[in-house]
């Protein structure tokens, strides 16, 4: 998806949890991957530097369906005319002492369709997910005093603590460079 194909005053029309009929769907990984590229080309710290590597996008995917199969995470996706512009995730806690909690992961949303609060919604949507699998806690980390940070913070996560030099953040036109990671967490 490009700018021009998805005019500013777009509205997204679903965001919705992937089925589990739809997780060896090879057009649902497709657009998953060219979701993940965007966000690496985009300079997200999200896993991945530049350049990305299709298999590694592919291995990657496969990796989140297999735990989508296993009831271990869930995935959303958010669509606009039958594509895929965001996701999210939640890792849910299979451990006996963590059965409350669930980690938000990868939460990306298209740069076409940034700006139109799509990432709030993804968020709002994961917590309802949450609650509705009792779980109370949700914790995350994000590149610190990054957008993702700041949206994060305005719906309510608190910081828990910075770690320096996490990530290799890659960005176009720049060289690479560590960049530090913010911890976060939300009582439901």
């Amino acid at each position: 998806m490009t700018a021009a194909q998805m005019p500013e005053t777009a509205e997204i029309t679903a965001i919705r949890q992937v089925t589990q009929s739809e997780l060896g769907n090879a057009a649902l990984q497709t657009q998953l991957c060219d979701l993940l590229r965007d966000a690496v080309e985009g300079g997200a710290s999200v896993g991945y530097v530049l350049p990305v590597a299709e298999p590694l996008l592919e291995q990657y995917w496969q990796g989140v369906f297999a735990d989508a199969r296993h009831d271990s995470l869930i995935l959303l996706v958010a669509e606009h005319a039958g594509q895929i512009v965001g996701s999210a995730q939640l890792a849910l806690s299979m451990k006996p002492n963590g059965m409350h909690r669930g980690e938000v992961q990868k939460v990306l949303v298209h740069r076409a369709a940034r700006r139109r609060g799509l990432g709030g919604d993804l968020m709002l949507a994961i917590e309802r997910v949450a609650m509705a699998r009792s779980r109370t806690l949700l914790v995350l980390d994000t590149e610190t005093n990054s957008g993702g940070q700041r949206l994060y913070a305005t719906l309510g996560y608190q910081a828990a603590g910075v770690i320096p030099n996490f990530a290799l953040a890659t960005i176009p036109g720049q060289a690479s460079t560590h960049v530090p990671t913010t911890y976060m967490y939300k009582l439901l």
